[in-house]
């Protein structure tokens, strides 16, 4: 286990009229595209070269953490429980999640899959209850699922998910570990919610898909990148475009209201351009971001407004907690401060 502990006191900050980005770290050679968010101080990242960043005290200082065993692996998708406990995902073959308990010191293996062609795509947990996607496999979606908070996975059937049938071309893009959203109703089972991209891009639940997203798609670089739901009011929101062309903001962006049977609309004013992931601030505020920059909306997504041309892969807002954190290429991690 390599380990490089950073104190930041701030490089520099973007200022808007209504917040401020505030850079913690940049410079350290991995590209960061699993973020997760624990409460307004402890937050950790994954990316590239088997690195994993964490910080318990709102990015003050940082810890640098390279996992022994899995220096060349990328690790695209992070979930974080606590300052001790997290869960890391490795995309391609063979397809592997790790876990620790102990702050990063050790880590174990609680899944892998040596399938020809597997590669994950993100995963996604609402307390103990956890959801795996990965990209078609004979032309079907892999998922697996877990209960006990990742310690054990169990695929499901290609009998159970028949609705998870992709056409040619059509995948899930490993972009933010944000394309799906995993729900647990009180008293239910769990359910989810993932969206596709490339030359096809919809969104499925776990009994049904809907063929007809408004979301630009045709080639491998387009289509939908990253989703999420709003469980108390009911909405939803869905972003990507192309990113091949990062600054091109048509047909990038949906929203949802599952009130009425899942009903789709534009917004008036879309972000400016290609986004890899977006999520609920609060009921009606939001924020998205991509390589071209970063985006805030506060009518619940029907106008946005670009505050930042600066490059971010994802961004997460604390489950306990106000702050929003991002993070992308170069080891960049960012504090967003309203």
């Amino acid at each position: 286990m390599k380990k490089i502990i950073l104190v930041i006191t701030c490089f520099f900050s973007i200022k808007t009229q209504a917040q401020t980005i505030e850079i913690l770290t940049k410079g350290n050679k991995t590209s960061i595209r699993g973020l997760s968010v624990v409460n307004d101080n402890i937050f950790w990242a994954s990316g590239s070269n088997g690195m994993i960043a964490k910080s318990t005290n709102g990015g003050k200082t940082i810890e640098w953490q390279q996992v022994k065993g899995y220096e060349k692996r990328d690790f695209r998708d992070i979930e974080a429980f606590d300052s001790n406990t997290a869960i890391i995902m490795g995309v391609d073959w063979p397809a592997v999640i790790l876990k620790t308990k102990d702050g990063g010191k050790n880590w174990y293996k609680v899944f892998e899959d040596s399938t020809k062609g597997m590669f994950l795509d993100a995963m996604d947990f609402d307390g103990k209850n956890g959801v795996v996607i990965g990209d078609p496999i004979n032309d079907t979606a892999f998922i697996a699922m877990t209960d006990n908070g990742g310690e054990r996975w169990t695929k499901i059937s290609k009998a159970k998910k028949s609705s998870f049938k992709l056409n040619t071309g059509e995948a899930f893009f490993a972009s933010s570990g944000t394309n799906i959203k995993l729900i647990t109703p009180k008293d239910e089972r769990p359910y989810f919610f993932c969206v596709s991209g490339g030359l096809k891009s919809r969104l499925f639940s776990f009994d049904k898909h809907i063929d007809s997203l408004q979301i630009i798609q045709g080639t491998e670089s387009t289509g939908a990148n990253s989703m999420d739901v709003n469980v108390k009011s009911k909405r939803g929101i869905v972003v990507g475009g192309d990113f091949t062309n990062d600054k091109n903001s048509t047909s990038n962006c949906i929203l949802i209201d599952f009130t009425k049977e899942s009903k789709f609309s534009i917004p008036q004013t879309p972000p400016h351009g290609y986004r890899s992931c977006v999520i609920y601030v609060t009921d009606k505020k939001l924020i998205t971001c991509g390589t071209s920059g970063i985006d805030i909306s506060n009518d619940g997504g029907n106008n946005w407004q670009l505050i930042s041309n600066e490059s971010f892969h994802v961004v997460q807002k604390a489950k306990k907690g106000k702050t929003v954190y991002l993070a992308g290429a170069m080891g960049r991690i960012a504090k967003v401060i309203f």
